[in-house]
C-alpha cells in the first residue's frame, strides 16, 4: 500500500511522469509543436481572464462573437457541392435543401476557377469534373434555378474571376426581381492566397487585389448583408502549412485588403463588417481551438488598434470552418468519417459561424449523394446529440487551450514583423517568402509520417491487407461535349456587335481607377463569357507566372 510523504503534490506528480514509460510517437500537435505533459497557472503567467478572455461577444472575442452562440442560433451547415452542369448541381443542391442543409456552397470546376471557358482548348478534360462550369449568365441562371435565393445564404468558391462569378450572380437576382438588399451569402474573392498556395490566379498581384477592393466596395454600397470576401487560410493549410502558418498568413492577407480599401478611401466602419474568414479545420482538436481563439483576438485588436473601426461589429472575426481535406485517406476511407466528426467538433467549440464536413468518399470521387448526407448529418448529430452547444464556449479557460491561444498569437505576431522586414504583402509574396515557408513546413510534416512519429490510421499504422471497394460517383463524360456546344451555341446566338462593345468599355474601365462591377454586370446580361472578360481583363493588367517568381 502507497504511503503519502510530506512532498507538495506537484513534486509527486513530477516524480511519477518522471518514472512512467513514454510513448515511441512524441507529444507535439500536428503542427509539430511540443506539448507539455500537463498545464498550470504557471503556463498562463500575467493572464488576466477580464483583458485577456473577456465574455462571449465582446472584445477581444476570445470566447465567440456573439453573447449566446449557438444556444440562441445554431452555425450554418453548408455542404460544398458542384459538378457537372448548372442543372445537375442545382438539383444536388436542392437534394441537400431537403436532407436539412440551411445554406449552399458552390463549387466551380477548374476551367471557371481559372477564368476559362468550356469551349476553350485549355480546358479539356476539366469540364465539370471538379465543380460546376459556368460560363454564361444563363449558367448562373439555371444554377439557382426555383430556389428562393431571399431565404437561403449562398457561397460562392471562386477566386481569380470573383468579380465576374459575382456580377452574373447579381446580374441573375436583379433579372428573377430579387433586390440585392436581401441577397445573403459569401464570394471566397481572395486572391492573395491563391499566390501563396492554390496556383489559381490569372492576373499580377496588384491588379488582381484591386478586382477583389471592387466587389468589395460594390457591395458594402448595394449588397449589404453579403459577405464581399472570405479571406482563406483553408488552401494555404491544405498546401502543407503549420496551423500558425494557416492563422499568420490568412490574418496578414486580411491586413492587406483592409489597408488597399483605406487607400481607396473607404469607411472602415462601412466594408469591416462584411469581411469573413475561411479556415481548415484540421485533426489536432487543441490546436484548431486555439487558432481560431487567436485569430478573433489578434484581428480584434488590429481592426480597433491599428486602423481605428469604432464599430463593434468591424472587430469580430466571423469564420466558416471546413474539414481537412488533406487529412482524408484513400486507405480504409470509412475512416475519413471519424476524422471529419472530430474535425468538425474541434470547429464548432472554436466558434465557427458555418461548416462544412467532407465526405468519406472524397479522395476517391465526387461525393455519393450517400457520402454527402453521412457528412451532414455528422454536422446535425453535432448539433442535436452531443450537448455541445448548451453553453457557450464551454473550453474557455482551460488552462491548455489558452496557453496554445497565447503562443500562437505570439508566433503570429513575429511572422507579421517578418512580413513587414520584406516590405509587405506584394513584395513577400513575389519573393516567395510564403511558399517557401509553407514547403519548408510540408517537407517537415511528411518526413515525421515516414519516420512514423506520427501515425495515420491505414497508412503507415493499422493498415488493412484486403480492403473492399466503396461505390463511388461515376462521372459522365458526355457532360464535357454538351458544355462545350451550349457555351458555342450561346455565343451563335448573341449580338456579336454589344458583346463587342462591351468587352471594349471592360479594357476601358480596367484601365482607369472606376469600379468594374457596374460593367461587368452590364457585360453578362449581354451574353460576354468569364473568358471574354478575363480576356480583356488581362489585355490591361496582362498575365502572371507565379512559378518563376520563386
Amino acid at each position: 500500500m502507497a504511503t503519502i510523504t510530506d512532498t507538495t503534490a506537484r513534486e509527486r506528480w513530477e516524480k511519477e511522469i518522471a518514472a512512467a514509460p513514454q510513448r515511441e510517437q512524441p507529444p507535439t500537435t500536428v503542427s509539430n509543436v511540443p506539448i507539455e505533459p500537463l498545464y498550470t497557472p504557471e503556463n498562463l503567467n500575467g493572464f488576466d481572464p477580464d483583458t485577456d478572455l473577456g465574455y462571449p461577444g465582446q472584445y477581444p472575442f476570445a470566447r465567440g462573437v456573439h453573447a449566446s452562440m449557438y444556444r440562441s442560433r445554431l452555425w450554418t451547415m453548408r455542404q460544398f457541392a458542384g459538378f457537372g452542369t448548372p442543372r445537375q448541381t442545382n438539383e444536388r443542391f436542392k437534394f441537400l435543401l431537403a436532407k436539412g442543409q440551411t445554406g449552399l456552397s458552390t463549387a466551380f470546376d477548374l476551367p471557371s476557377l481559372m477564368g476559362l471557358d468550356s469551349d476553350d482548348p485549355r480546358a479539356v478534360g476539366e469540364v465539370g469534373r471538379l465543380g460546376v462550369a459556368v460560363s454564361t449568365l444563363d449558367d448562373m441562371r439555371e444554377l439557382f434555378a426555383d430556389i428562393d435565393l431571399t431565404k437561403v445564404s449562398v457561397s460562392m468558391t471562386i477566386n481569380a474571376p470573383a468579380c465576374v462569378a459575382m456580377a452574373f450572380f447579381l446580374a441573375n437576382a436583379a433579372d428573377q426581381g430579387v433586390d440585392w438588399k436581401q441577397l445573403r451569402g459569401t464570394v471566397q474573392n481572395d486572391i492573395l492566397k491563391e499566390f501563396h498556395a492554390q496556383n489559381e490566379f490569372v492576373f499580377p498581384p496588384q491588379p488582381h487585389v484591386r478586382l477583389v477592393c471592387d466587389v468589395i466596395e460594390f457591395c458594402t454600397q448595394h449588397v449589404p448583408q453579403w459577405n464581399t470576401v472570405s479571406i482563406s487560410g483553408y488552401h494555404i493549410r491544405e498546401a502543407g502549412s503549420t496551423a500558425v502558418q494557416e492563422l499568420a498568413f490568412t490574418l496578414a492577407d486580411g491586413f492587406h485588403y483592409v489597408e488597399t480599401c483605406l487607400e481607396r478611401g473607404l469607411d472602415i466602419d462601412a466594408f469591416a463588417p462584411r469581411l469573413s474568414f475561411f479556415f481548415n479545420a484540421h485533426n489536432d482538436i487543441f490546436e484548431e481551438i486555439a487558432k481560431y481563439r487567436a485569430a478573433r483576438v489578434l484581428w480584434a485588436e488590429a481592426m480597433r488598434h491599428k486602423y481605428g473601426a469604432r464599430r463593434e461589429n468591424s472587430w469580430k472575426l466571423r469564420f466558416h470552418a471546413q474539414t481537412a481535406g488533406c487529412s482524408l485517406q484513400d486507405k480504409q476511407p470509412e475512416v475519413n468519417l471519424i476524422r471529419v466528426a472530430y474535425q468538425a467538433l474541434a470547429a464548432v467549440l472554436g466558434g465557427c459561424q458555418s461548416l462544412h464536413t467532407n465526405s468519406l468518399d472524397e479522395t476517391l470521387a465526387l461525393p455519393s449523394e450517400h457520402a454527402v448526407t453521412l457528412a451532414l448529418r455528422t454536422q446535425q448529430v453535432l448539433a442535436y446529440e452531443t450537448g455541445v452547444t448548451n453553453t457557450v464556449d464551454p473550453v474557455g479557460g482551460s488552462y491548455f487551450v489558452e496557453t496554445l491561444t497565447k503562443q500562437m498569437q505570439q508566433e503570429a505576431r513575429r511572422y507579421f514583423e517578418r512580413i513587414d522586414e520584406r516590405g509587405g504583402m506584394i513584395a513577400a509574396l513575389e519573393a516567395g517568402f510564403f511558399r517557401r515557408e509553407i514547403a519548408d513546413a510540408a517537407f517537415t510534416y511528411q518526413r515525421e509520417v515516414d519516420a512514423k512519429r506520427k501515425l495515420i490510421v491505414g497508412v503507415n499504422a493499422f493498415q488493412e491487407t484486403e480492403e473492399k471497394p466503396i461505390e463511388t460517383l461515376t462521372f459522365d463524360e458526355a457532360v464535357e461535349k454538351e458544355r462545350i456546344e451550349h457555351v458555342k451555341q450561346i455565343k451563335a446566338q448573341r449580338d456579336r456587335e454589344a458583346v463587342g462593345k462591351m468587352l471594349d468599355q471592360i479594357r476601358r474601365v480596367a484601365a482607369t481607377k472606376e469600379n468594374l462591377m457596374p460593367t461587368l454586370i452590364e457585360a453578362s446580361r449581354v451574353r460576354c463569357t468569364v473568358g471574354e472578360i478575363m480576356n480583356a481583363l488581362a489585355d490591361v493588367f496582362g498575365r502572371y507566372d507565379g512559378a518563376a517568381k520563386w
